[in-house]
């Protein structure tokens, strides 16, 4: 009867054949790496360059809108679109609490010659309470600054552009709303002067009712006294008015100015 051979005596050549295969594997991973790493660097140069050009010549957002829809998958623009579409909610949320002040229209001065103590007190009344909305609107205000920061900094963390671009995102959106809340600030400030200012011109008007005579829309007081105090309260309404204006005019440029801040951020 024949021996079997014996089996220790065959070579072993499996196990090397594997390390061999797994070496081989390893390689290529890592070469895979470097070139992904590479391909990684080489398509962030294309898009910075792709966005600098697609921005040179814009200047306003509506020439924004058109340059982003026209480059979809640039991560950069969609990163503008998201700042811009940022400020255009906060502007308006600004421009809604100013609308909501006034809780119905108010009359001019030169209006009121002909109105009775019921009248200016029911004026006062409103007064009054557009003033305390004006003092009591900020904090709502501050609400919609959260929620909007909330929302973009999710929306800026889902395009993956890296932690760092994340975090300088998110420093010039807090500017960007540090700004506009100022500027809320300031209107809601020159409203409630105005209103002030116009209360104590009617608060005057109800405590002289009678005495005063009216021409040409002009109140005239038997004493100059009281002329005086009530020239102080209008001058200082006409200031506050005049105030109000120019922070509209001021907020008109404020989106103009952020935008070449944030062409210069993607352009870093």
């Amino acid at each position: 009867m024949e021996s079997l051979p014996d089996q220790k005596a065959r070579p072993r050549r499996r196990p090397v054949i594997v390390l061999v295969l797994l070496s081989l594997l390893l390689i290529a991973c890592f070469v895979a790496m470097y070139y992904a790493g590479d391909l990684s660097k080489y398509q962030a140069v294309v898009s910075a360059e792709e966005t600098r050009a697609a921005l040179r010549d814009v200047t306003d957002a509506d020439q924004l809108d058109q340059v982003i829809k026209l480059h979809p998958s640039n991560k950069l623009l969609r990163l503008l679109a998201l700042a811009n579409s940022d400020a255009m909610e906060i502007d308006a949320a600004m421009r809604k609490l100013l609308g909501e002040v006034e809780p119905k229209p108010l009359p001019k001065l030169g209006d009121l010659g002909a109105s009775s103590r019921g009248d200016l007190e029911a004026l006062r009344r409103d007064l009054k309470t557009a003033e305390s909305n004006a003092a009591s609107l900020a904090p709502r205000y501050a609400e919609v600054i959260k929620t909007t920061r909330d929302r973009i900094e999710n929306d800026a963390r889902s395009l993956n552009l890296g932690d760092k671009r994340l975090s300088g995102f998110m420093a010039r959106i807090d500017e960007q709303h540090a700004a506009w809340t100022a500027l809320t600030a300031k209107a809601l400030a020159s409203r409630a002067d105005y209103f002030n200012a116009f209360d104590k011109c009617v608060a005057l008007l109800v405590r002289e009712l009678g005495v005063y005579k009216v021409a040409n829309g002009q109140f005239i007081f038997p004493f100059q006294s009281t002329a005086d105090s009530y020239n102080r309260a209008a001058t200082a309404m006409t200031a506050a008015a005049t105030r109000a204006a120019e922070l509209d005019d001021e907020s008109k440029g404020l989106r103009p100015s952020q935008l070449a801040k944030w062409k210069a951020f993607v352009d870093g």
